[in-house]
């Protein structure tokens, strides 16, 4: 699986060999770190928009006016918090292959019982 490309992200395109050391190996750390970083901006993310969806529950039952408008924007924001937590949760695993594929790159064996 570490043959295939599957991050696609708007920014930051890398070029052939880019994320290889010199001797043409692929530094599962540096993808492991990477991956963490990611997987933690995702639960910024879901915290944030959580804290954003409260507020709009709040503010609905304040502004009684205005409260369709802010049901409607936390539902919204609801929404953003469970993306971003899939986010988070997709990231996790992909950190996860990172580091098994780092142990199986440096002969460390998986041992399982069942």
């Amino acid at each position: 699986m570490a043959e295939e490309k599957h991050h696609h992200h708007l920014f930051h395109h890398k070029k052939d060999g880019e994320d290889q050391e010199p001797s043409g190996e692929v530094d599962y750390r540096k993808e492991e770190k990477h991956h963490k970083h990611l997987e933690h901006l995702g639960e910024l993310g879901t915290a944030a928009a959580g804290a954003y969806a409260l507020h709009e529950k709040h503010a609905a039952k304040k502004d009684p006016e205005h409260a369709h408008k802010h049901k409607v924007e936390e539902e919204i924001a609801a929404a953003m918090a469970v993306g971003a937590g899939g986010y988070a949760f997709h990231e996790h695993h992909e950190k996860k292959e990172a580091k098994k594929d780092d142990e199986e790159a440096h002969g460390k064996k998986h041992h399982h019982l069942f």
